[in-house]
């Protein structure tokens, strides 16, 4: 297998460079800013939520081509060595205005705001979508998992298919920020925080000559650790045996966690084992569901009354299966003083430097949002983009994890009801000030 490289600026779309190219001889250097946005919902979804700003930023900090980098673009033949001396010491020098990791947003609003000569603005765009679409999409299909649990725990077990390595890694943080309480990804453990979780796997179980002999086997390595997969041969006959280890691991003064259920129909196998657990008596293990579950089939296997503590959700959520893409959007919007509005049929965009307001009742919850112009204020709503970076540099410190998943857990606590179901969803309210309609009229005209 290849290496990964080192550095990715040269993770871009060949027409990013191209114009780049061009905004050097024609001598463009005039400030420009592009603002990024989502132009409509999938469907079902009524909100999405926000990840993957803290990649972007700890790209544009450190930006620059390596010696490699510009061999390879000179060897290619397209660029003057004009260009490609001027790449050698081109930095990211911008500003940027971004909703925080976590917060909720809506069609149309933008999301995060870059504003540099137009050269540096421009050649970010790839990485910035690729970044933010993906962590963006994933944290809104975990959002809708965590949802239709309805209090019950999630484990990300999606590592195994998700559309490549870093995907992997991602799909865990971006999971986690949604209200997910662990990963079996390990490499993600370890990169950020995120508590690690597993089983057993089938082949496990097989291997040994019988299979309470692969559940005593695991018991005594893991005694603080234990959660038995019983439905390798027979999901009842194997709730039995977990349920004699559980009794000797307690009279050892040890506990058995769980055992998990991954075929069948779960609903019904659950309520079986449940009785057979409580009759042991061994009331306090939990029963752990994992088989393709998504959002979708949670909400069913739950409405069915199955008896379940924890899921595990992998496939469906790593690549969100129902949504695999937003339309992400990263559009010249002032170009020097002058705003700039794409007039395109089905792709016109908001022209000129914006701000998102929220409006909340007296208790907190969401009323309305309103996209402004970025100089304007409102005395009863609070703006949602931050300034994060001025000059190429950030302006704080990266918020920990944790603090970006409370964020969320806020956020989502304060969207109504109506605006989270998994189907038949209405649209939450989003407006435009006055100020950015004549802001509109002006880029129009």
């Amino acid at each position: 297998m290849s290496p990964l490289p080192d550095r990715v600026e040269l993770l871009t779309d060949l027409y990013e460079l191209t114009m780049a190219a061009s905004y050097f001889e024609n001598g463009m250097a005039d400030p420009a800013t592009f603002s990024l946005f989502v132009r409509k919902y999938p469907s079902d979804r009524s909100y999405f939520v926000a990840a993957g700003l803290e990649d972007f930023l700890d790209y544009a900090e450190n930006f620059r081509f390596s010696e490699s980098d510009l061999a390879y673009l000179d060897s290619t033949g397209l660029f003057s060595h004009g260009f490609i001396d001027y790449l050698k010491t081109l930095r990211f020098t911008g500003t940027v205005y971004a909703l925080p990791e976590g917060e909720i947003f809506f069609q149309d609003e933008p999301i995060l705001e870059v504003t540099a000569p137009i050269i540096e603005a421009q050649i970010v765009e790839t990485f910035v979508i690729n970044n933010k679409n993906f962590q963006s999409v994933i944290a809104t299909k975990a959002a809708r998992c965590v949802h239709a649990a309805a209090g019950r725990r999630l484990v990300d077990f999606s590592l195994r298919r998700t559309h490549g390595i870093d995907a992997g890694l991602k799909v865990a943080r971006s999971s986690y920020i949604a209200g997910f309480v662990a990963t079996s990804n390990v490499l993600a453990g370890k990169l950020y925080g995120i508590p690690i979780s597993g089983t057993m796997a089938h082949s496990y179980v097989s291997s040994f000559g019988d299979e309470i002999d692969a559940f005593r086997a695991f018991a005594r390595l893991f005694p603080d650790n234990t959660v038995l997969l019983i439905d390798t041969y027979d999901t009842i006959a194997g709730a039995h045996k977990a349920a004699v280890v559980g009794q000797e691991m307690a009279r050892e003064g040890r506990k058995l966690i769980g055992v998990r259920l991954d075929s069948g129909d779960i609903a019904s196998l659950s309520k079986e084992v449940r009785k057979i657990l409580d009759d042991a008596p061994l009331p306090d293990v939990h029963i752990f569901a994992s088989s393709s579950f998504d959002e979708y089939k949670i909400a069913q296997t739950l409405k069915e009354d199955a008896n379940i503590d924890a899921f595990g959700v992998g496939t469906r959520m790593g690549v969100s299966s129902d949504a695999p893409y937003f339309d992400m959007a990263y559009k010249l919007v002032q170009y020097g003083e002058r705003p700039i509005m794409k007039l395109s049929t089905g792709k016109v965009n908001l022209a000129g430097e914006k701000q998102v307001f929220r409006r909340r009742d007296p208790q907190g919850r969401f009323l309305e949002d309103v996209i402004g112009t970025r100089d304007e204020a409102m005395e009863d709503a609070s703006p949602l983009l931050e300034h994060v970076m001025q000059d190429g540099r950030l302006l704080r410190k990266h918020p920990f994890l944790d603090e970006i998943r409370e964020r969320f857990k806020e956020n989502f606590s304060a969207l109504d009801e109506k605006y989270k179901a998994l189907q038949g969803v209405p649209s939450y309210p989003v407006k435009l000030s006055a100020r950015l309609k004549a802001v509109q009229k002006t880029a129009s005209s």
